[in-house]
């Protein structure tokens, strides 16, 4: 992490993957870029998990919500209570997300050369085929290190031989010591997938892209200003796609120009982006006629106190009881599944079955309670649900990659009250 300027308005640069932040000053000309930045704003740099010097990935994780998680913590970490992110590529995916669940720590996106998702599908004819992905990732980690991908990622400054020898140093460095990890962390933030969530991004976004940039298309940056509320698009000539190759002056005097005056007319933290759990006692009538009043009041007490528990414990915040359940919200949903298979495992050991249903969308933030129609499609959900069986919507697998958790199709069903209809998948932990 560095940090640096003393700018009214802090803004937080979300390193390229292909660029340590222990190489950005070694570049004359991304030095000026970020000396332009310096001068109106307080600007912090950080690798993310995985990248640069950063902390590597071990095993499996729920890489975007772990990269999101560094976002936080760099924040908090310099103190800022709400900050610009200015973030590229891979880096995009993080970055929208943590805005869209934490819109009351962004003041504004600046998105430089950005996708949602890379890979092609019957709704994202955009994309790269699936397959034609796999040869490119295996061709990008067998090139790191060799100056292959410099010509690709930087071509007007492919022939200076100063340039290529800091970008095979910074490739050295970029993506820890290579072999299957490298490959794997490759593959997981090039299929990332955030399409869902763009229409829970309202802060204020710049979307800058160069036209003939051939690693992400330009069509990528149209879709995302089309689908972004409050995004629009600046163009700018080349083919470059590092943000230090190309007219830098240009992309980052508009980065800071756009930073220290973006407006938000929209108060932070009335709705934001969360993944909702709602959970059930299977049979809780049969039960407590079984039991009798006083039997059951104990042992939905001892529900309710474990339920807590497991849900502070994974990071959440229980909403309120349903009588004979809990609804609780979480920052990401792979801390939701997790923690729902932990309460389903320790309930059915007293003999006590629960299911679960969970959906991430935009939630309207009350005092005391939460609305919208997230919550709806998350209790039809739970409907669904047999008992020990942990449901979730089609909009939760795509925002936990990397996390070993896998899913089986429970089909695609019309919820009551809800006008689309949602792929349901139940999640094996």
């Amino acid at each position: 992490m560095q940090t640096w300027g003393d700018g009214d308005v802090d803004a937080l640069l979300v390193s390229h993957a292909q660029i340590p932040i222990d190489m950005m000053w070694d570049d004359p000309l991304l030095a000026r870029g970020l000396r332009i930045l310096g001068r109106s704003l307080r600007v912090t740099a950080c690798d993310l998990r995985g990248w640069g010097s950063s902390e590597q990935i071990h095993g499996p994780v729920p890489a975007l919500q772990a990269w999101m998680d560094d976002i936080e913590a760099v924040t908090n970490a310099v103190a800022s209570k709400r900050s610009a992110i200015v973030a590229s590529a891979a880096s995009v995916a993080p970055a929208l997300l943590f805005a869209a669940t934490h819109p009351e720590r962004v003041s504004s996106l600046v998105l430089v050369s950005p996708f949602a998702c890379y890979v092609r599908d019957d709704h994202y004819p955009l994309g790269m085929p699936s397959d034609l992905l796999d040869a490119g990732v295996r061709w990008f980690c067998e090139s790191i290190g060799r100056g292959s991908t410099v010509a690709l990622m930087s071509p007007s400054r492919a022939d200076d031989p100063l340039f290529r020898s800091w970008a095979l140093r910074c490739e050295r460095l970029s993506l820890g010591p290579g072999g299957p990890q490298r490959a794997a962390l490759v593959d997981l933030f090039m299929r990332a997938d955030v399409r869902g969530v763009l229409p829970n991004v309202t802060v204020p976004t710049l979307v800058i892209h160069r036209v003939d940039d051939r690693f992400v298309r330009l069509h990528h940056a149209e879709y995302l200003v089309e689908h972004l509320p409050n995004a629009r698009l600046l163009k700018l000539p080349g083919a470059d796609h590092l943000w230090n190759s190309g007219d830098v002056e240009a992309l980052f005097a508009a980065t800071a120009a756009f930073v220290s005056g973006a407006p938000s007319d929209r108060a932070p933290g009335d709705r934001a982006l969360a993944t909702i759990l709602f959970t059930d006692i299977v049979g809780a009538t049969e039960r407590a006629h079984g039991l009798g009043d006083r039997s059951w009041r104990v042992a939905l007490e001892r529900y309710e106190e474990r339920a807590a528990r497991h849900v502070e414990s994974f990071r959440g915040r229980v909403v309120k009881s349903t009588g004979d359940g809990t609804l609780a919200v979480f920052d990401g949903p792979a801390r939701a599944i997790e923690c729902a298979c932990a309460l389903r495992d320790a309930t059915a050991a007293d003999d006590l079955p629960i299911r679960v249903g969970i959906h991430t969308g935009e939630v309207e933030l009350m005092r005391d309670d939460i609305g919208g129609i997230a919550v709806h499609i998350a209790a039809r959900v739970l409907g669904l649900a047999a008992a020990h069986e942990v449901l979730v919507s089609s909009s939760v697998p795509p925002l936990v990659a990397g996390a070993g958790i896998r899913f089986e199709d429970r089909g695609t069903h019309t919820l009551k009250g809800v006008a689309e209809p949602w792929a349901v998948f139940a999640a094996l932990v």
